[in-house]
Order: structure tokens, then sequence, then C-alpha cells
């Protein structure tokens, strides 16, 4: 096994994978760190982080399911945000340049508000990320995450 050592985690998650371009060198080096835990889940990246995800696990031979998004200036935060609505997201991993304006600081901001209003954890640094995954929670059966609430937004439709 290469990196952390895991629980079994057998559901199949969906994690998301962002990184600004001066944190995609560690969004790599965490994905393969955790290689053995991320190729049994589905990850969706925005696109130049999926592509040198995929590219680094290919080099290794380590199959993994990667859905890549359009790149984060050009709307690819959103996307996932949209997949985070739509609870088609469990976990978020988004590694912030925060010394760094960006030009589409509103999808990110997106991104983080929605992560928090729907209740999917998102790991902002390496060290949260790892916490996560490797969190025993994820097989679980009784746990059962309490959701946010926000009473006086919630419709019935």
């Amino acid at each position: 096994m290469n990196g952390l050592k895991t629980n079994s985690m057998n559901k199949k998650l969906t994690i998301a994978l962002v990184a600004h371009d001066q944190r995609k060198a560690d969004m790599v080096e965490w994905a393969m760190f955790n290689a053995d835990t991320l190729s049994r889940h589905h990850l969706v990246c925005t696109g130049t982080t999926g592509n040198l995800i995929r590219d680094a696990f290919e080099k290794k031979g380590i199959k993994v399911e990667v859905s890549c998004m359009n790149s984060g200036p050009l709307g690819g935060d959103a996307e996932i945000a949209a997949l985070v609505v739509r609870n088609q997201v469990n976990l978020a991993i988004f590694l912030i340049d925060d010394l760094t304006a960006q030009p589409h600081e509103a999808d990110i901001q997106m991104l983080l508000r929605q992560c928090r209003i729907h209740n999917v954890p998102i790991a902002c640094n390496r060290y949260s990320a790892d916490l996560m995954i490797t969190s025993s929670l994820w097989d679980n059966e009784e746990y059962e995450p309490s959701l946010p609430r926000y009473i006086h937004y919630d419709r019935e439709d």
C-alpha cells in the first residue's frame, strides 16, 4: 500500500480534487501518497488537475476512474459545485493558493459555500485531506451525518 494506512473504505465514494496552479504539484504528490485508497473511488477533478493525476497514476500502472470537468477558470469549479448541490460528491479536496489572486474567485467561493451548505467535507490542505480520507466514519454503517438546519430556507417540493 502506498501512503497512509487506511480503513477498508468499502463504499465507493465520489471524491472531488481541485488544485490551483501553484498547488498542483502538491495535489499530485498527495494523490500518489493516497493512491491505494483513491484508486478504489471515482475522482472528479477540474481539467488540468485531473489530467495530471491521471497521468501520474498511469505512469505507476495504477488504474483510477477520473472524470475531468473544465479547468477552474473556465467553469470547472462551478461544475463541481453543481455536483455537490445534486449530492453527487462525498468528499472534496481543494488545495487553494492563498497567496495568488484568482480571476475566478467567485466560483471558488461558490464551491466552498456549497460544500458547507450541503454538508460535504472539504479539505483545503494536505493534513486535513489525510485526516478526512482515513476517517473510519466512511465505513460505519450506523453513522449518519447530521444535516445543517436551514429551516427558514427548506422547501417542500
